[in-house]
C-alpha cells in the first residue's frame, strides 16, 4: 500500500511538471508572437499618412499648367497667407530611420530603364541651405545607376550638415564630398567645391558618362530617361555657356595675363561636361597652370570652363572661332533675369532677388516647354506650388519617355 500510494503521488508530481511545462511553453509562445507583432513598429512607428514631411497643398496642378486664372488665383492666394515652411527637423528625423525615409519619399518604388542603367549621370551639387529642397532635387533627377556628390559649405548650419549627412547614409549612391571648402562668393573656394567633388566621382565605381553641377536652388525640368536621351545626343560634346568676354568682365582677370597664351572667354558657373573631358582636365599640366592662375582673379567659376573648353584638343572642344554660345543656346540652366524680362522672356510671377527671378506657379508651363533642361531659383518660401507642381509634371513626363517592357524596379 505504501509502495502503491508513493507512486500514484509521484504521477500526480510528473503531471504537474507536464502542465507547467505545457504553461511555460505558451508564455513564450505568447512573447515571442507578441513581439514579432511588434516589430514593424518598430522600424515604422508612425502611419505614412502622419510622417511629417513637406507640406502637400491642396492644388490642381494641371490647372496650373494649363494655366487657368482660377486655380492660378489659389496658388496666389495661398501663397500670399498660407505657406507652411519645411522644417529641417523633420528631415533629419526622418532620415535616421533609412528603411522608413526610402519608403516613404518613393526611393524604394523607382523603376528605371535599361537605356538609364546603362547611362548614368554624376551630380556634383554645391549647396549650404534649404535641406528639403536639396532632397527634393535629388528624388526629381534620382536613379539608382546615377551617382550624387554633395558639397556642403562649411559655414553651413549644423543642422544643415546633419540633414546632408543623414541623406548620403540613407541613399547608397549619395556621398559626402571628400574635401569641404568654406565658400566664398565669387571666391576660389565656389570652384573648388565642385573640383573637389568632379575629384570624388572619378574615383567611383561608377563609370558615368556625364556630370552635372547643381546648386540646392536648381530643380529639372526633365525627368532622368528624358535627360539621358538629351545626353546621349551630344555625342562626347560639353553644354555649357562661353562667350567672348566684354570689357566689363575682362576686367575681372586683366591684372596679369593667362599661362600658355591661353585666350580667355566667359560663361556661368554651371556646366555639362563629358566624362572623357573630366579625365583630360583632370590630368592636363596646363589646365592645373590655368587653375593655379584663376586662384587670383574674381568669380574664377565664371571663366574657368567657358575658357578651358575652348582649349584646342580637349575632348568635346568648342572651337575658338566658335560663335558664342550663351545662357539661352546652352540647355544647361534657365535663368530669368529681371532686365531682360519682357524682350527674352516673360515676366517673372515669383519674386527678384538680386535681379534674379525666383519663379512662381505661373511659369511652370514656360518652363517645361522652353527647352532647357534645368533652371534656376526655385525657393518654396516664395512659391511651394511652383515646386510641387514641378515635381508633379516631371513624374507624368517620365512615365510618357519610359518604356514598360524595360523597366526594372528598385527596392531599397
Amino acid at each position: 500500500m505504501k509502495s502503491k500510494g508513493l507512486t500514484l503521488q509521484m504521477g500526480k508530481m510528473e503531471i504537474c511538471r507536464f502542465f507547467v511545462s505545457v504553461l511555460t511553453f505558451c508564455v513564450l509562445l505568447l512573447i515571442c508572437v507578441n513581439y514579432n507583432d511588434m516589430t514593424p513598429t518598430l522600424d515604422f512607428p508612425e502611419t505614412l499618412n502622419d510622417i511629417k514631411m513637406v507640406y502637400k497643398y491642396n492644388i490642381d496642378c494641371s490647372a496650373i499648367y494649363n494655366m487657368i486664372p482660377e486655380e492660378l488665383s489659389k496658388s496666389l492666394t495661398i501663397r500670399q497667407k498660407q505657406i507652411v515652411k519645411d522644417n529641417h527637423e523633420n528631415l533629419i528625423n526622418l532620415t535616421s530611420n533609412c528603411s522608413l525615409f526610402r519608403k516613404v519619399r518613393g526611393y524604394d518604388d523607382v523603376c528605371v530603364s535599361d537605356e538609364e542603367k546603362d547611362f548614368p549621370i554624376a551630380y556634383s551639387l554645391v549647396v549650404h541651405k534649404h535641406p528639403w529642397m536639396v532632397e527634393r532635387l535629388i528624388r526629381a533627377t534620382y536613379s539608382p545607376s546615377n551617382i550624387y556628390c554633395i558639397h556642403y559649405d562649411l559655414k553651413s548650419s549644423a543642422q544643415f550638415k546633419a540633414a546632408m549627412e543623414g541623406l548620403a547614409h540613407c541613399l547608397p549612391n549619395v556621398f559626402i564630398a571628400s574635401k569641404l571648402e568654406d565658400v566664398i562668393y565669387a571666391g576660389f573656394t565656389r570652384l573648388k567645391a565642385d573640383l573637389n567633388c568632379l575629384s570624388d566621382l572619378l574615383q567611383s565605381e561608377v563609370k558615368w558618362k556625364y556630370v552635372i553641377n547643381l546648386c540646392g536652388q536648381d530643380f529639372p525640368l526633365r525627368p532622368n530617361i528624358e535627360l539621358v536621351s538629351e545626353l546621349k545626343k551630344l555625342n562626347g560634346a560639353n553644354m555649357l555657356e562661353t562667350c567672348q568676354p566684354t570689357a566689363y568682365k575682362r576686367g575681372r582677370f586683366s591684372r596679369t595675363p593667362p599661362p600658355h597664351n591661353i585666350e580667355m572667354f566667359t560663361g556661368s558657373a554651371y556646366f555639362v561636361l563629358s566624362r572623357e573631358f573630366v579625365v583630360f582636365m583632370n590630368s592636363s599640366v596646363v589646365v592645373k597652370d590655368f587653375l593655379a592662375w584663376t586662384e587670383g582673379t574674381y568669380s574664377p567659376d565664371e571663366h574657368f570652363w567657358a575658357t578651358i573648353v575652348r582649349l584646342p584638343g580637349v575632348p568635346g572642344e568648342v572651337p575658338r572661332s566658335h560663335p558664342d554660345i550663351t545662357d539661352l543656346m546652352s540647355k544647361t540652366r534657365l535663368v530669368k533675369w529681371s532686365y531682360l524680362e519682357g524682350s527674352l522672356y516673360p515676366y517673372c510671377t515669383g519674386v527678384h532677388v538680386r535681379a534674379v527671378c525666383n519663379y512662381g506657379a505661373a511659369e511652370i508651363h514656360w518652363l517645361l516647354n522652353y527647352g532647357h533642361w534645368f533652371a534656376n531659383k526655385f525657393d518654396t518660401n516664395v512659391d511651394p506650388i511652383a515646386v510641387q507642381c514641378l515635381e508633379e509634371k516631371l513624374e507624368e513626363r517620365k512615365y510618357f519617355f519610359q518604356s514598360i517592357d524595360s523597366l526594372d524596379c528598385f527596392n531599397g
